[in-house]
């Protein structure tokens, strides 16, 4: 009877562990791109911060925390591309500033994405939040309308992405949300320009409220993660947030919650959303088994174009979101593209660690690819760079970037080396 009951757990433990060896191998990733945070936001980054900030500063007590990371660009579509393609948005039409209202797709159709190589290692995929890399919208038609009950083509879900929820542009049209390929309603009004944040005019869904974009992100990406975790299948998360990006709008429930007005506000209703994601995967089972990274597309927004922008945020509240950094978002100065990243992987990145590796969004591609063994054809991810060693802890004598190329919002070029 022992025999049998050893031979039988040999034979499972043989048929099993391989099974779990390969999860392992394919860790779930979670990438939440905050808007317009500043390097100096939160309390991890800058202990004078004036905004609350307790989920991310939990969450860089059990990952790692990078104090010179690079956001490909100073301005979010560029950044956006950079981040899904490993490559700088320079090598693309766009030179400058970010894509509009309605702009066709920037990532060319035959273009390998980080999710469509994810895919192709047996990962669902999803994308959830402001996406602001064109689409295929339908052309205008009589009277310059669009007829949104046709589907939207060349968009996430034809980007690698096996689903999408969220909206293009917070501040641009057409005000709904978008799922999968189709607008959630029909926009058939005009938005209300000069009130309520409205400030491009444009189609609205009857009854879209601002305020409640953020809340409707969270909710899909906590339904995702616990459906997500119960299927077995690796997972990977794209949350690029619509937050503390213009229109700053935080819920009455966090209203003069922080020391720095609507915007420290704002930023505490961001945090909060990374705390229930967290939660999300614990209650699901999936922590210990999935890479976390929480980082910003650009620096801070500057004053003139919001109000309490960061200067005037610094002059009325003390507030500094840059940091002691030069500059904000569009500046090719630090403050505009040096931000807060943290990755949490437990068991494999040390917990409460600090790295000053030079490190850069266009690094995501090469980075997973190496992790998953995956061999990149040679038009893929020709900018990134494997930072695993530097998330590893591994011990270097040379940097791992030879240089990183910085872009502003106008198209200036500036190129970082060492110190």
């Amino acid at each position: 009877m022992k025999m049998l009951t050893h031979f039988a757990f040999l034979v499972v433990f043989t048929f099993l562990s391989p099974l779990h060896a390969a999860e392992t191998a394919r860790p779930n990733i979670v990438y939440i791109l905050a808007d317009d945070l500043g390097y100096g936001d939160a309390g991890c980054y800058n202990s004078a911060s004036k905004i609350p900030t307790p989920c991310i500063d939990h969450l860089a007590h059990e990952g790692m925390r990078f104090t010179d990371a690079h956001s490909p660009s100073a301005v979010c579509t560029p950044t956006r591309y950079a981040l899904l393609t490993g490559r700088y948005a320079w090598r693309t039409r766009l030179q400058r500033n970010v894509i509009g209202s309605f702009a066709p797709p920037l990532i060319a159709e035959k273009q390998l994405t980080v999710a469509g190589m994810l895919r192709e290692k047996g990962y669902a995929t999803a994308c959830i939040g402001k996406w602001h890399l064109g689409w295929g919208w339908p052309k205008p038609g009589d009277g310059g309308k669009r007829d949104f009950t046709q589907p939207i083509s060349d968009g996430p879900t034809a980007r690698g992405f096996d689903s999408y929820f969220g909206t293009d542009v917070p501040n641009y049209p057409p005000y709904c949300f978008i799922e999968n390929d189709r607008t959630v309603g029909i926009p058939s009004i005009a938005a209300p320009v000069g009130r309520d944040a409205f400030n491009i005019a444009g189609p609205m869904v009857p009854d879209w409220k601002l305020v409640e974009v953020l809340p409707g992100l969270q909710k899909r990406a906590v339904a995702y993660i616990e459906k997500a975790a119960k299927s077995g299948q690796p997972f990977f998360l794209y949350l690029p947030l619509t937050s503390p990006h213009y229109p700053v709008l935080p819920m009455a429930t966090f209203r003069g919650k922080s020391r720095a007005g609507d915007y420290g506000d704002f930023v505490l209703q961001t945090d909060t959303l990374v705390g229930e994601v967290l939660d999300a995967l614990k209650h699901g089972g999936v922590a210990d088994n999935t890479l976390v990274i929480f980082t910003s597309d650009n620096g801070p927004e500057v004053s003139g174009e919001v109000k309490n922008g960061v200067y005037d945020r610094l002059k009325d509240f003390g507030h500094a979101s840059m940091g002691t950094l030069r500059g904000a978002k569009r500046d090719a100065w630090e403050g505009g593209h040096r931000v807060p990243f943290i990755a949490r992987w437990p068991g494999k990145i040390a917990a409460g660690s600090t790295s000053n590796e030079t490190i850069c969004h266009v690094d995501l591609m090469a980075t997973l690819a190496a992790k998953l063994d995956v061999k990149l054809p040679a038009d893929a991810g020709v900018d990134s760079v494997n930072i695993l060693p530097a998330l590893l802890g591994e011990k270097r004598n040379a940097p791992l970037r030879e240089a990183t190329v910085h872009h502003s919002g106008q198209g200036k070029f500036a190129i970082r080396r060492g110190d």
